[in-house]
């Protein structure tokens, strides 16, 4: 797939000053220039995120009347159930607040829905089991936020209910004790991107304060905190900068055993973003795709080694599971894409009736990494299809779907994924009516691409320069790891590896070798020769292996030299 390589071209004057105002290198100040980080003040703070910046929790709406209303079900030991989410933000957000709520002397419990019988957020049928268990206070965490029928029902059968979220805002809000979210229209919060958890970590540090505790009675939950914050794929930027920075501090020596054994059971001893990312939340994430939310739960509330340890082996093998199923829809999928010839489409649509609904988002992004084409699967059971869509930028596929809506039964997202249901029977005519409105975007004309933050050479690829470039991590959404490219570099080896699924390259500049590594891109070893000249583009990173330090290039893509 050709991608477009979009370089970043700061003025060289304004590096130069960056560099010398912040004493870092003309790297490291050219990619920071290069992302629109010019002002001294903000660099430090970017560089340097500190648990002090962190904003003032009573400067949300509503988020006064939520402790107190909170605090006041613990003084009369009410029943207090939160209600969560069934991926890794809605776990670890009710991970939180129990463990909160629970050593402040509430009397605290939980509620996941499962989503292959339930789906997502508030209803009705959980809310009477609630209910008739005793429950006097619901606080939703990671959702609630369009539930307004939910609230009102909740309501008529004598229950409080508190809303915390994250997500967009209908023009109407629930008509809830305290509707805690900054994406609200009259919102006073000055940031309004942390995930779930990081509204649930706000709502435990403003009852901390309410409280008279000391700091450590919320900052101790930022390993959980970041874990939820990362897996939700938020920027990270801003107040989610400092709490995953922090939280990945905490994760290294946590306390929490459920996270500890997970963490053993994987493998991991180094502790990044990325190994949270492709990790720790695939394997908690799995469990919700399974219908098993609540094991990843308990894993983070236990107090049992022995118990915890068992757990992770069990969402081992429950990730393994979902990697497997996964694997079957996507052969299945790109069979029928092949033999329909629906990639020469503008939107690819796709059905079956042996799909598990669980894991068709995960299969529809890695078929438009395939084919670059907004991609939509779906499950068809008892003439009626759940579907989940991921799109390019570019094409606005929730907009798509809003001229569509007569066709479908619901939908729901954002531009770049969505979910809907529909009638079989109105499957055809749905895919015709999206492939007419595909027309109006030209998506044939749509390219991937990369941006690139520097064009480098020998002289900084080196180890100390890739140390001081890491001061930029935690990497993530909004904060991607830089991307280089390195021009006219002579091929001197190449072989494959894992079966012929990866290419290895050794390159030279000079004198000077270097190798690079290229993930999923053996199909290129026979369009690339020993003598080739070639541009790199990539990432920077240190191999360690047999304890010695060597420059590698992690490869996003390889051109011929011109």
């Amino acid at each position: 797939m050709v991608k477009k390589w979009e370089y970043s071209k700061p003025a060289e004057e304004e590096v130069l000053e960056v560099a010398k105002e912040n004493d870092i290198s003309e790297l490291l100040a050219k990619i920071l220039v290069g992302r629109g980080l010019k002002k001294r003040e903000e660099i430090q703070k970017y560089l340097y995120p500190k648990i002090e910046e962190l904003n003032d929790p009573f400067l949300y709406n509503d988020m006064a009347l939520a402790v107190d209303q909170i605090l006041n079900a613990c003084e009369k030991h009410e029943k207090i159930t939160i209600y969560g989410d069934y991926d890794v933000d809605g776990i670890t957000s009710t991970a939180v607040l129990e463990k909160f709520l629970t050593e402040v002397g509430a009397d605290v419990h939980h509620y996941l829905p499962n989503r292959l019988e339930e789906g997502y957020g508030l209803n009705n049928g959980a809310i009477e089991k609630l209910a008739s268990d005793g429950t006097k206070l619901i606080v939703t965490v990671d959702c609630g936020i369009s539930a307004y029928e939910e609230v009102e029902y909740a309501k008529e059968l004598g229950l409080k209910v508190i809303i915390t979220d994250h997500h967009e805002c209908p023009e109407k809000l629930p008509r809830a004790l305290a509707v805690v979210d900054a994406k609200r229209a009259d919102n006073t919060y000055p940031f309004e991107q942390l995930a779930g958890v990081g509204v649930t970590f706000k709502l435990i540090h403003a009852m901390a304060i309410k409280l008279g505790l000391d700091r450590k009675s919320y900052l101790k939950y930022l390993d959980i905190v970041a874990l939820g914050t990362v897996a939700d794929i938020v920027p990270l930027v801003d107040e989610n900068r400092i709490i995953v920075n922090y939280g990945l501090i905490l994760m290294k020596q946590t306390r929490n055993i459920g996270l500890r054994e997970l963490m053993r059971v994987a493998g991991f001893s180094n502790i990044e973003s990325t190994t949270i990312s492709f990790g720790l939340a695939p394997r908690m994430n799995a469990c919700g795709r399974m219908g098993r939310a609540d094991l990843a739960l308990s894993l983070l509330l236990t107090n049992s080694a022995e118990e915890a340890y068992q757990i992770a082996l069990e969402l081992n093998e429950i990730n393994k599971q979902r990697q497997s199923v996964e694997k079957s829809i996507l052969e299945s999928a790109i069979q029928i894409i092949e033999q329909d010839k629906l990639y020469e489409n503008d939107v690819i649509v796709v059905a079956s009736e042996n799909w598990h609904h669980g894991v068709i988002g995960i299969v529809a992004s890695k078929i438009v990494e395939l084919y670059y084409k907004p991609t939509i699967l779906i499950c068809l059971e008892d003439g009626v299809g759940k579907g989940s869509g991921r799109s390019i930028p570019g094409f606005d596929l929730h907009g798509a779907l809003s001229k569509c809506e007569d066709l479908l039964l619901k939908f729901g997202g954002h531009e770049m994924a969505i979910g809907l249901s529909v009638l079989e029977e109105k499957l055809s005519a749905f895919y015709q009516r999206l492939l007419e409105i595909a027309k109006e975007t030209n998506i044939k004309t749509l390219y991937p691409v990369v941006k690139v933050d520097a064009e480098i050479t020998s002289k900084n690829a080196t180890a100390d320069i890739i140390k001081e470039i890491g001061i930029m991590q935690p990497y993530g959404e909004a904060n991607p790891a830089p991307v280089f490219v390195y021009k006219n570099l002579k091929v001197d080896g190449v072989r494959l590896l894992s079966n012929d699924k990866h290419l290895k390259l050794v390159v030279k500049d000079g004198i000077q070798l270097f190798d690079a590594i290229a993930f999923n891109m053996g199909d290129k070893k026979y369009s690339i020769k020993i003598g080739d000249k070639v541009d790199i583009l990539h990432s920077l990173e240190i191999n360690n292996f047999n304890n010695i330090e060597r420059v590698q290039f992690n490869v996003k893509d390889i051109k011929k030299s011109f």
